[in-house]
């Protein structure tokens, strides 16, 4: 699964031509799968891979638009990042971060048509299934499992984005008349139950579902719910009896020699030893490099936010400052030229700052001191800071055929993820004392290792430490969100957890009021509630089926 099969799956040509009567018009093209062909169990994992292989987002024409990360719908279109780059590369992207709701971008038709084909390929793994008769019974329903295991995935995806969006199975034939007229969670649901209920408890390849994955992702979708009756068994039961466990160290989540590590839930498989032009190498990120002299030349997009930087600030005693954390800002080098003199802000830290963010004077892991601006495209744009978590070090890529290819995975559920989605649970049953637990783990698990310089002294002043008891409910909630913002940073979830906590409003207007004085094109810029927590419905797919199928969103 490592390196991706390219394969067509697009059966168009598995009907009979009746009406031609002379055998050479009947001919199948060389190159083109047909139903007889894949009808086979070496055919249904072909065609499964390719359903494994949009995962990525990459494909059907879509990239940055419809990555996986999300890191334009799940970050930039939150507290914790900007678009990035100048004021004139990409401004859709500025459009979205200014939650202004406009159906005719092209990205959201490109994040549909991508998660559209996966399902598509999700049921046409189904399809060949029915007719492989060299497959065993348990062979087959393996293959089902995982089949609605990223159909439920690939839903998911659009639910979180859309919320009324077209379900899709395998008895469906009339793809142009798809109403987006119902609620299609109890769908999802019943793909993933039958995917638990199924699957092996073990992977049977890397990068493959498992019955822990399928649990994790039933979870989210009650969690997504708030439906914590039901989420609550399925976290206790991964957390007590799944094979999972934090890394010893947080980097381990994001580098590319520890990857499918003990707190990769569920990981998408990315490789540059393909031999192609990086597309299998996370190219929906493909944007978020430094710029200019920094590592991949190219392309300054996807930049952290002072707000969140702000929120890695830690007291005299190691804790966040839950309310007062943006009142003053972390010292940075904007307006200076590299060569100009700066001294790195001194005050205390919580390290997974530096392992989120790339800032002026301090080690971006191997590649050399971070040096501000000769990095930043457009500091007055954007602010001085580069995206840092997903980078690969120097020397890891070995054999991408692009600088901007990345073989570092896409960790799309982590262990961390849903021990703080029990937590929440905990704090909604007033159960103090477990969301107290949980927190801490993560947090003492974030002061094991931090950036140090050459001569292996801290780079910053690093100071993490648990909490020593939750006074209310009211502050466990608080700590619980604002912990789950720090270990989860720049990684795509901010957002929709805003939406479904549904404070986005308040946080993120919050945010506006105050950012907007710095990066000025946020002037004006309102997340309205009730509008603002869904995207558009893609124009393009309204124009296709219509606006009596297709509806689109309030406001």
């Amino acid at each position: 699964m490592k390196k991706k099969i390219l394969i067509f799956t697009a059966l168009v040509c598995m009907g009979t031509m009746n009406s031609c009567k002379d055998k050479f018009l009947e001919t199948t093209p060389l190159g083109v799968g047909n139903e007889a062909m894949l009808s086979n169990k070496t055919g249904v994992n072909s065609v499964l891979i390719g359903a494994y292989s949009l995962l990525d987002g990459v494909g059907s024409g879509g990239t940055y638009f419809s990555a996986v990360s999300n890191w334009i719908y799940g970050t930039v279109a939150s507290d914790d990042g900007y678009k990035g780059s100048d004021v004139g590369d990409l401004a859709q992207i500025t459009t979205i971060e200014k939650y202004i709701q406009q159906a005719d971008i092209g990205g959201f038709n490109d994040k549909w048509v991508a998660l559209y084909d996966g399902v598509s390929r999700s049921n046409d793994v189904l399809h060949l299934i029915a007719k492989a008769s060299d497959m065993t019974e348990a062979e087959k329903t393996q293959a089902t499992a995982e089949a609605r295991f990223l159909r439920g995935w690939y839903h998911f995806e659009a639910k979180k984005m859309w919320n009324m969006v077209p379900y899709v199975d395998e008895t469906v034939t009339d793809y142009i008349n798809l109403p987006n007229d119902k609620d299609i969670w109890p769908n999802i649901e019943a793909d993933f139950q039958f995917a638990v209920t199924n699957l092996s408890a073990t992977k049977a390849q890397v990068g493959r579902a498992s019955k822990w994955s399928a649990k994790a992702m039933l979870a989210k979708v009650h969690m997504y719910q708030s439906d914590y009756t039901a989420a609550k068994p399925l976290l206790v039961d991964i957390i007590s009896n799944g094979p999972f466990s934090l890394t010893a160290n947080y980097r381990d989540n994001f580098k590319i020699a520890t990857e499918n590590n003990s707190e990769s839930v569920f990981e998408v498989q990315m490789s540059v030893a393909d031999g192609g032009s990086g597309e299998n190498g996370s190219w929906g990120d493909n944007l978020n490099f430094p710029y200019g002299s920094g590592p991949g030349g190219c392309c300054g997009f996807y930049q952290p936010s002072q707000n969140l930087v702000n929120a890695f600030k830690t007291d005299a005693a190691g804790l966040p400052l839950l309310d007062t954390f943006n009142d003053t800002d972390v010292k940075n080098d904007e307006g200076l030229a590299s060569s100009d003199a700066f001294t790195p802000y001194d005050g205390t830290l919580d390290p997974r700052l530096d392992w989120t963010v790339g800032r002026r004077g301090l080690p971006f892991l191997n590649w050399g001191i971070h040096p501000g601006k000769n990095w930043i495209r457009d500091q007055s744009f954007a602010g001085p800071y580069t995206f840092k978590k997903f980078f690969a070090s120097s020397g890891e890529n070995a054999g991408a055929e692009s600088p901007r290819a990345n073989a570092n995975n896409y960790r799309a559920i982590r262990f961390a993820d849903l021990l703080l989605m029990r937590a929440e649970i905990a704090v909604e049953e007033s159960d103090l004392p477990t969301a107290l637990t949980i927190v801490n783990q993560i947090r003492t698990r974030a002061a094991t290792e931090v950036v140090k310089k050459d001569d292996g002294t801290p780079a910053a002043n690093y100071l993490v430490k648990p909490y020593s008891s939750f006074a209310s409910q009211d502050y466990a909630r608080k700590a619980v969100r604002f912990e789950r913002r720090l270990e989860l940073a720049m990684e795509g979830h901010r957002h929709f957890d805003l939406v479904r906590w549904g404070n986005a409003d308040v946080v993120l207007n919050a945010y506006i009021a105050k950012e907007s004085k710095k990066r000025t094109y946020l002037t004006g810029a309102v997340f309205k509630k009730g509008s603002s927590e869904y995207f558009p419905i893609p124009q393009a797919q309204i124009d296709i089926m219509g606006s009596n199928v297709l509806k689109q969103n309030p406001n």
